[in-house]
């Protein structure tokens, strides 16, 4: 691949030369919440408009949207952007795929500001989204910005793709996307989805866990809390079976030193209220489980190992155990660590940064798997604080602006000069 150096060198200054442009696309954006219907919001299409201004006063020339059905959104639909910086070359491009959704804010008195009004401070920007996923959708639109700025004609295509619902499941997102036989997106494109990473910067996301998620419903018969021979206390039975849970730890023990931790995680966490009063034995008791689960194993095998678990309580406690799945995905076959979009990602980061960086698995979900089940060497990769759903979030101003730099030298590896 042809590489520039002089090239990349106008290409970073006239990026670093934005960084006030960025700060206020980040205040701008930040300002429009997109929040899913799912999350008691609207939808993303006002930020999506906004957007879409914003790319055609930049100069971006091949922009479209492709709307998702939804009568739970305000306009019906949930809006995903396509904007392209043509290549001599239509493929393999390379693409830098974001989302804009966002998570609500949670309680507002551990925001020191208003979460929808961005504040600039010591080098951050601070606010809902400014971070997940605003950052390098923002330092991606610069980086193909000074493509066009420079009057640089890339040897194949730059493509930059604003998916609307990540956060809620992407049935109306990229997973809507890829069933689209519209899609811009083929097999031999390079893909970074800037979804997850560290704050140095060195981890690159190639594989994720399976992931599993359970409501347990324990259903005894309620009775005075004096009285407890008269009923089953589903509670009581939920909490043995909370215990028992915890043997899938060793029943699925194997390790993995690709993914970080290396292990499957089984744990509980949300629990629902059962009676009101302290002096009623509750008949139902209701609480879910998290698994996060090392690819080789098939989670049909894990929730007929819970069932089995469950049976058992069942008998012991004289109970019936409902069990519904909330969401399941097995995971897909990991990016290869050679992939094309891995040693790009690599280089940039090394000429950046100055940092090796490696290839890793997460527990976490990002949409990369959906790429991945459907064949494409994604990789994830972000430098950022990773306060992403916390209260003031933030952004480091200097790794909006030095990741923009990495996208731009992944671009200009396509560069025919």
């Amino acid at each position: 691949m042809i590489f520039d150096q002089k090239v990349f060198e106008r290409i970073s200054k006239r990026i670093e030369s934005w960084s006030e442009e960025m700060i206020k696309l980040q205040v701008g954006l930040t300002a429009i919440p997109a929040i899913s219907p799912l999350s008691g919001g609207d939808g993303e299409l006002g930020k999506a408009l906004y957007l879409q201004t914003v790319l055609n006063d930049m100069g971006f020339k091949d922009i479209k949207r492709l709307d998702a059905p939804d009568s739970a959104a305000e306009a019906g639909f949930r809006p995903n952007i396509i904007a392209q910086v043509r290549g001599v070359k239509p493929h393999p491009a390379t693409w830098v795929l974001t989302h804009l959704d966002i998570v609500p804010p949670g309680e507002a008195s551990l925001w020191s500001q208003d979460p929808y009004q961005a504040k600039i401070q010591d080098g951050r920007i601070f606010g809902r989204g400014v971070v997940d996923n605003q950052q390098d959708m923002v330092a991606s639109i610069f980086a193909a910005r000074a493509f066009i700025e420079e009057g640089i004609n890339p040897t194949r295509s730059i493509g930059l793709a604003f998916v609307a619902d990540e956060e809620t499941g992407s049935s109306k997102g990229l997973s809507y996307l890829l069933e689209n036989t519209d899609h811009p997106f083929h097999q031999s494109d390079l893909i970074i989805v800037p979804d997850a990473g560290n704050e140095d910067g060195t981890m690159i996301e190639i594989a994720e866990k399976s992931m599993l998620w359970l409501k347990f419903k324990t259903i005894g018969k309620q009775c005075h809390g004096s009285r407890p021979s008269q009923g089953n206390n589903a509670f009581v039975a939920a909490s043995h079976l909370v215990v028992k849970l915890n043997e899938l730890y060793q029943i699925f023990g194997d390790k993995d030193g690709l993914y970080e931790p290396p292990i499957s995680t089984f744990e509980p966490t949300k629990k629902e209220a059962n009676v009101p009063n302290i002096n009623t034995i509750p008949g139902d008791d209701v609480f879910y489980m998290d698994s996060r689960i090392l690819p080789h194993y098939p989670l049909t095998q894990v929730k007929e190992t819970i069932h089995k678990m469950a049976d058992e309580i069942e008998k012991k406690f004289r109970v019936t155990v409902e069990i519904a799945t909330i969401s399941e995905g097995q995971a897909p076959a990991p990016t290869a660590f050679d992939a094309p979009v891995v040693l790009a990602l690599k280089d940039a980061i090394k000429d950046i940064y100055n940092r090796e960086a490696s290839p890793l698995g997460i527990g976490g979900g990002t949409v990369a798997a959906f790429f991945r089940r459907h064949g494409y060497q994604a990789a994830v990769w972000s430098r950022n604080t990773c306060t992403a759903h916390q209260p003031d979030e933030n952004c480091l101003i200097e790794d909006m602006v030095e990741n923009a730099k990495v996208f731009a030298h992944i671009f200009l590896r396509t560069v025919d000069s």
